[in-house]
């Protein structure tokens, strides 16, 4: 089984189980994901590869983080998780890329992500449950943070918060590649 087959048998798994938990029909849980319900029952059946933005919302709508619906072991008292074993989750051809380096559900979803932006590349995220909060560190670079229509330059070594449950994304307008290290929270579900 190939690592792709293994993420997407996790994924069909863990969406099920919290799904059920969760007391959510097919229907509701496609109404408040903003998912056809198709989508879900591809998802379940491991016969489909969602996008990133298919995963987050689903996610959210549960109220768990990514990394609770890709993971293959769930709930240890400590977690390690190597390199090899991080997520990424988002690429391009030119060298962009997110990756999930850990997550936590304490009280709700809590991720690190580790994130590299090319010149001239961005991600645009839709906004995410009232109450999110998201980190960014930045250690190489000046990112261009862009929250619901106001832009933020934040160079290497600058932190910045903000709550995203708004538009928002990330930017790189500058000649060097952006790195930087980004938490979110997502609070527990009602």
């Amino acid at each position: 089984m190939t690592d792709l087959d293994h993420l997407t048998q996790s994924l069909a798994r863990n969406l099920k189980r919290w799904r059920q938990e969760r007391g959510f029909t097919l229907e509701g849980l496609a109404a408040r994901a903003g998912v056809s319900r198709g989508m879900l029952i591809q998802i379940e059946q491991a016969r489909t590869n969602p996008s990133v933005g298919t995963v987050v919302k689903v996610a959210d709508a549960l109220g768990v983080s990514i990394t609770t619906l890709l993971d293959f072991d769930q709930e240890p008292q400590v977690r390690l998780v190597p390199a090899d074993q991080a997520v990424r989750l988002w690429s391009t051809e030119a060298g962009s890329h997110s990756t999930l380096l850990a997550g936590a559900e304490a009280p709700g979803p809590l991720e690190l992500w580790s994130w590299r932006l090319m010149p001239g590349e961005g991600s645009d995220s839709d906004p995410h449950p009232a109450g999110t909060a998201e980190l960014v560190h930045v250690t190489a670079g000046e990112l261009t943070l862009c929250v619901e229509g106001g832009e933020h330059r934040v160079p290497a070594g600058t932190s910045a918060s903000f709550e995203s449950n708004v538009p928002h994304g990330y930017r790189n307008d500058g000649a060097e590649p952006v790195e930087m290290t980004m938490a979110v929270s997502v609070p527990a579900p009602r």
